[in-house]
């Protein structure tokens, strides 16, 4: 499993807006290009996914931006890379769309990729923009648990 750029991406310009959108305070794309040196127009395909999928607000106007639409404890770093990338499966046999494997009960690696999917879901799905926000929670042993 190889997360894209635009996952990537994604949870930079979230872990932004999480950590400099305090009180509600709208924050411009272009500030958000300039900050993170993404380009505009690709970050404009990223917000456009984000805030479909109504994990961010967006006000037009000269005074407008965006700003998350919950606070970031509340956001996980699985729902974000879930809305850009879909599946995050390992291995295809263990994506949510596929068809039942005719090895399935002999298949001599499926443990292994089941562990390792699970241990990768265990992360994401635990991990916050507030956690991205203060980085030693994440690396202490025993952190995120």
């Amino acid at each position: 499993m190889m997360i894209s750029t635009k996952g990537r991406y994604a949870l930079r310009l979230m872990a932004d807006l999480a950590a400099n959108g305090d009180e509600g305070r709208l924050i411009s794309l272009k500030e958000l290009a300039a900050r993170q040196q993404i380009s505009l127009k690709y970050l404009e395909q990223i917000v456009s996914v984000l805030n479909r999928a109504g994990y961010v607000r967006s006000v037009r106007g000269p005074q407008g931006g965006y700003r998350l639409s919950m606070p970031p404890g509340q956001l996980t770093v699985g729902m974000i890379l879930r809305q850009m990338e879909g599946d995050l499966a390992p291995v295809e046999c263990l994506a949510a769309h596929a068809e039942p494997c005719d090895r399935r009960d002999d298949c001599s690696t499926r443990v292994l990729w089941e562990r390792l999917q699970d241990a990768v879901n265990n992360v994401i799905d635990t991990t916050t923009l507030a956690d991205l926000l203060e980085p030693e929670k994440i690396t202490q042993p025993g952190g995120l648990q």
